[in-house]
């Protein structure tokens, strides 16, 4: 069943079709969709099975043969027709997100924004990344080489809830235009975004079977797509994450996953806290801090720590909260009651341990049910549950360091290394970002700039994930490399009538001139 603001939005009468046929409910169970801003249920969707997993591969399998077949200028056109539904149907798109998730706005437009960077960007280079490439052969002449792209197959995909339509397409972009089919499971918390998006791309031109949908639970249906597809590509939870490596490594199939992480920021004291202050609390409490790469924790120089904490602290209590399909809040909701119990669970285990609320620490029902006030704590003691485990919700620790090199040894001290902020003049913070063990480090902001950089591979390191999104690699990873090679003229043992005694000689004679000659690499 379509939730009733969905039915209301102005999408085209045969995308609304296509959607109430795909959540309607054949006879099977189905489950029921909440929502952080409205108190009735938003919809419901099929609890798919197994069965529905197997037949949405065996329709892939199908369809993407003759994807794969079409020429890569008429699968990117697909997407560039795509990027114009998307712009065309942007607060849309941005009011569904909210409905599903709670977030503010300005979040929610950042999914819209990525979704519209990814389509552009990879149509743009796809010719680029997958081009057959000239490649020097065994024998310079004798040898012609090429390096081919071809598409893995079936992709399989499973997203999270908190980026709801970003997650749910943008890593399938790169993977369909490369040739790819695309098994994709939304989290069951909101699953309306990516079935809307998969209108979009049929509206576009891209084949149905081509980009399946499945619904339902991770254990069950997400479990059944890493069984079945030739790549898996995951966004969630460490935990959840190692569970599915071991299914892939099993089957000997590629895998790119980002993962949990506990984000540190670095400010040195040749930074300008005031000028930078409110950037540095977006950077923590943006989505009500369930951003994967949102910071949790940060170390300041002793020199400007009172300063900071004062800027930071006001920073913190000016964010406006609220609800609503409008731009007129900084932050929104948790995503679930599950959600805000453990925020709370967290902060009262640090303050219980002796842990100081600098500001926040409780939640704010007169705002909304699933609100929680952006919490700053300090004297955080070593053993509160927080100073190491992933929050991901609205809640930082500042603590006071007496040298940047010792908040460099606390910020990589911990098994995660997905993000990491700094702020600090530009030559300290480039030395600072070099030596910080994180996929990424964003200096003078907290993470937009290096997600928004769509040309750089990005990613995380230790237990926060492996593979990368975005870049030559975010493509190239959903193919496989051929190597095509024809020898020419002669044999690459030389000619029939050649003793076997000349071919160690004539062959390593020949090596040794080709390196003078620079004809090899």
């Amino acid at each position: 069943m379509l939730p009733k603001r969905l039915r209301e939005q102005p999408l085209p009468a045969h995308l609304q079709s296509e959607l109430v046929a795909l959540t309607t409910n054949h006879g099977g169970e189905v489950i029921s969709v909440a929502s952080p801003l409205i108190d009735e249920p938003l919809g419901t969707v099929p609890a798919g099975t197994t069965d529905d997993v197997d037949e949405a591969f065996r329709r892939a399998r199908v369809a993407q043969r003759a994807w794969a077949e079409r020429s890569l200028a008429d699968r990117t056109a697909v997407f560039d027709a795509f990027h114009s539904l998307v712009y065309r149907h942007r607060d849309v798109l941005a009011d569904i997100v909210q409905l599903e998730t709670g977030k503010d706005r300005t979040a929610a437009f950042d999914e819209v924004l990525d979704v519209l960077n990814n389509a552009r960007y990879y149509a743009r280079n796809a010719a680029t990344f997958l081009a057959e490439k000239r490649r020097p052969g065994a024998l310079p002449l004798l040898t012609r080489a090429r390096e081919q792209r071809i598409p893995v197959g079936v992709v399989g995909q499973i997203s999270p809830w908190n980026y709801p339509l970003s997650l749910a397409i943008s890593d399938a972009i790169p993977a369909l235009i490369a040739g790819n089919a695309v098994v994709a499971k939304p989290d069951s918390k909101t699953p309306f975004s990516c079935l809307v998006v998969k209108q979009l791309l049929v509206e576009a031109g891209l084949p149905a079977d081509v980009f399946q949908v499945v619904t339902g639970s991770g254990q069950k249906v997400g479990g059944a797509i890493a069984e079945r597809c030739d790549y898996l590509m995951f966004t969630g939870s460490t935990a959840t994450g190692k569970k599915l490596g071991r299914t892939v490594g099993e089957r000997l199939i590629g895998y790119s996953a980002e993962l949990g992480g506990k984000n540190a920021m670095i400010v040195a004291p040749d930074v300008d806290v005031q000028k930078h202050a409110r950037t540095m609390a977006i950077a923590c409490f943006s989505n009500a801090g369930q951003l994967c790469v949102s910071i949790e924790r940060i170390y300041v120089h002793t020199d400007i720590y009172d300063d900071f904490l004062h800027a930071f602290t006001h920073s913190t209590e000016s964010l406006t909260l609220g609800k609503g399909l409008n731009w007129d809040y900084d932050m929104g909701s948790l995503i679930d009651d599950t959600q805000l119990k453990r925020v709370q669970t967290y902060v009262d285990d640090a303050v219980a341990k002796g842990a100081r609320v600098v500001t926040g620490g409780t939640p704010r029902p007169d705002v909304g049910p699933l609100h929680f006030a952006p919490t700053v704590l300090a004297d955080l003691p070593a053993d509160a549950n927080l100073r190491e485990e992933e929050v991901f919700g609205p809640v930082v620790y500042v603590q006071r360091v007496g040298s940047v090199d010792e908040a460099i040894d606390l910020a990589n001290a911990l098994p995660y290394g997905l993000n990491a902020s700094v702020f600090a003049s530009p030559h300290t913070a480039w030395e600072i970002a070099r030596r910080v063990e994180a996929g990424s480090a964003t200096i003078n902001d907290g993470y937009a700039a290096t997600w928004g950089s769509m040309a750089t591979p990005l990613g995380g390191v230790k237990e926060s994930g492996m593979g990368r999104r975005h870049g030559r690699d975010g493509m190239t990873k959903y193919t496989e490399v051929k190597n095509i090679a024809q020898q020419r003229i002669v044999s690459m043992r030389g000619p029939h009538a050649m003793p076997k005694r000349l071919y160690g000689p004539l062959m390593t004679s020949a090596l040794a001139l080709s390196k003078r000659l620079r004809l090899l690499p």
